[in-house]
């Protein structure tokens, strides 16, 4: 989406309003709050006159009739009904792309991106999404888009929602407010927030600009992955999740609500804030994480484990084990295995994975992958550490060694990440990426 040129840089935004935020806990929970008081109906959903003159209105995130477990639907008493606004028209991609990822050949090759640099001209969240990668076909529901944005202003008078998927949110830099049509979320770098498909929102800077990545997954909801022989506890505790306290906008004014549908952008007009939900009760919710709570399981005697030991929210597919994506992070921790090359080791995978860096150094790459950068390895495309880690961690005193002061991540996804043309023509794309291995000597000493 265009945006005005400037002869300047933009000045720093003006922070929002300070408010007191408060959340509920727990993930896949049913939770009911209200804004104000008696807001709620009691002992149904829908009744003939809800209270205080609201309407009523259910989003599905599910289908009626999935298995209770996995049934998601939210119950909304708002002030205007989501129907009424001017017809949507298109608008102009930008950047942004979705399915069928196909502008150009998705290579083997192992592709890497420095950080995209912040924006000069006004820009906003949804302005700055854009889009490296992705796969499957977001209308049969089926695969993930992979996303960078930057921005250096807060959205004004302006809604986004995703009806092709749910948005993993991963920042960077920079501090947000995610202004929902169910509450407010505060999101910094070392957290992540998730959106649900179709859930309106705002987003607004508490920083000079925010960077970071987004997963827009097009499958089944991301959920807790099982813990199989690890027990009742690790990894991700249900109550580290914060879900936010009804909270609402009662403002008439000009309104635009921009949607992602059917892979293209969309927008219309309303005389009214879309964000108007005094109470609501249900578990189809946007939530956030703090990635620093993540109990990590790791060797206490030898050998890398296999890295699905770090997945946070995995988002599973018709193949039982195999996820149309897993979200895994690489936190501070111990590292103490024995007689082991310590970082992890070379390998093809029949999944692919897109990496990450919020914070810090990833133990497998020396130099080269930067906070804010990006790396591609897909579907039997070897990768592993580069040179210089690899003479390092075989010469290394095995010694218990803290990790700290790093948070990596990962997206790994069934399907081959298809690179959009801009991620293939960009500046920041590493062309010499491959230079890293290069290094590596024969050692090989059994020969005749």
């Amino acid at each position: 989406m265009a945006t005005p040129a400037l002869t300047e840089a933009p000045e720093t935004p003006k922070k929002p309003a300070k408010i007191k935020l408060e959340y509920m806990t727990g993930f896949g929970n049913e939770f009911a709050t209200e804004a104000v008081a008696g807001a709620l109906p009691q002992g149904q959903n829908s009744p003939q006159t809800p209270p205080l003159g609201l309407y009523t209105e259910q989003l599905s995130g599910t289908s009626f009739t999935m298995p209770r477990a996995s049934n998601r639907r939210t119950w909304a008493y708002r002030i205007k009904p989501s129907v009424v606004h001017k017809p949507y028209s298109l608008l102009p991609q930008g950047r942004m792309r979705s399915t069928p990822f196909d502008e150009v050949p998705a290579p083997p090759n192992q592709l890497r991106w420095n950080p995209l640099p912040m924006p000069t001209e006004p820009t906003d969240f949804v302005q700055g999404i854009h889009t490296l990668a992705g796969n499957g076909d977001a209308s049969m529901q089926n695969g993930v888009g992979i996303h960078l944005y930057i921005a250096n202003r807060s959205m004004e008078n302006t809604c986004f929602y995703c009806a092709d998927g749910e948005l993993l949110i991963v920042p960077q830099e920079g501090a947000c407010l995610f202004r929902t049509e169910f509450g407010v979320l505060e999101v910094k770098p070392g957290e992540i927030c998730v959106i649900p498909r179709g859930i309106k929102f705002r987003v607004e800077l508490l920083d000079k600009h925010t960077r970071g990545y987004i997963c827009e997954n097009y499958g089944q909801p991301f959920r807790l992955p099982d813990l199989g022989p690890i027990g009742a506890n690790g990894l991700a505790s249900p109550r580290d999740f914060q879900v936010p306290h009804a909270a609402f906008e009662d403002q008439d004014g000009d309104y635009r609500v921009v949607a992602k549908f059917g892979g293209r952008l969309w927008q219309a007009e309303y005389n009214h804030s879309p964000l108007n939900v005094v109470a609501w009760h249900g578990n189809y919710v946007p939530y956030k994480y703090d990635l620093y709570k993540f109990q990590c399981i790791n060797t206490v005697s030898f050998d890398h484990p296999d890295p699905s030991i770090y997945t946070v929210l995995t988002a599973p597919s018709e193949i039982h084990g195999t996820a149309n994506c897993d979200f895994g992070i690489f936190p501070p921790r111990w590292t103490v295995a024995e007689h082991t090359f310590r970082p992890p080791w070379f390998h093809r995978n029949f999944m692919n994975e897109f990496m990450g860096l919020v914070h810090g150094e990833y133990d497998a790459k020396a130099e080269g992958f930067l906070p804010g950068g990006a790396s591609l390895h897909n579907c039997m495309s070897g990768h592993g550490p580069d040179a210089e880690t690899f003479e390092k961690a075989v010469h290394a005193e095995l010694k218990p060694q803290h990790l700290s002061g790093t948070m990596a991540f990962m997206f790994e996804t069934r399907f081959i990440c298809r690179p959009t043309r801009w991620a293939m023509e960009t500046s920041e794309l590493q062309n010499d990426y491959y230079e890293c291995w290069q290094g590596l000597k024969k050692n090989f000493k059994g020969g005749h």
